[in-house]
């Protein structure tokens, strides 16, 4: 596969992109907490990939870390624009209300509900710290190839995991402290944020 899109094949390309293309969404999504950014990551990332590809590396394993490392960058870009949108409309007057009565709206309007308790117990994390989480955890990633998609150490790739693991079980902690009576303890942090406290640790 490297071969064929080192050589500019357009039919390994689309190969690339059916295999892969969820995968770098559900990361961006992670990673942006907005459902039309990651859409606009996944695109950029592909694009970004297809133009630079004279510099993948001939040799190595699956191609997932390198589109993940592509989308990692263009996230970062994303979130930054996002930043002084944010503070641009903040400074605006509110829009009117305006009524919403389809019944098709109620699960996404639950799934926006859960990305935002993710995206509320990741950003309680460092940028890198949250981009290893979510490789390792969510992207199926091992050591080697997080390492890979972020061009850093694998002992980095480690210890970032680990502070990063500390710091939601922490945050764990002080959620179910503060949990109101007859809720359960550690209700209001998303269990899909939490999965990252029972990842299995690699072997040194």
């Amino acid at each position: 596969m490297r071969a064929r899109i080192l050589a500019g094949e357009r039919t390994a390309f689309a190969e690339l992109y059916e295999e892969h293309a969820r995968a770098v969404y559900h990361y961006a999504l992670r990673l942006t907490g907005d459902w039309s950014t990651a859409e606009e990551v996944m695109s950029d990332t592909f694009l970004a990939a297809w133009r630079g590809r004279e510099r993948l590396d001939p040799d190595g394993g699956p191609l997932l870390p390198w589109l993940l490392g592509i989308a990692t960058h263009k996230a970062r870009n994303a979130n930054r624009g996002l930043r002084r949108r944010l503070a641009f409309l903040s400074r605006q007057p509110p829009p009117p209300p305006v009524a919403d009565f389809a019944a098709e709206t109620a699960g996404r309007l639950d799934d926006e509900r859960r990305l935002a308790a993710v995206r509320s117990a990741l950003g309680r994390l460092r940028p890198a710290e949250r981009e290893v989480l979510v490789l390792c955890v969510w992207s199926g990633l091992d050591y080697r190839q997080a390492a890979e998609a972020l061009d850093v150490p694998v002992g980095t790739v480690r210890s970032r995991l680990s502070r990063a693991r500390t710091r939601l079980r922490k945050l764990a902690e002080e959620t179910a402290d503060k949990a109101e009576p007859g809720r359960a303890r550690g209700e209001d942090i998303d269990r899909a944020a939490l999965a990252a406290l029972s990842v299995r640790e690699e072997p040194a």
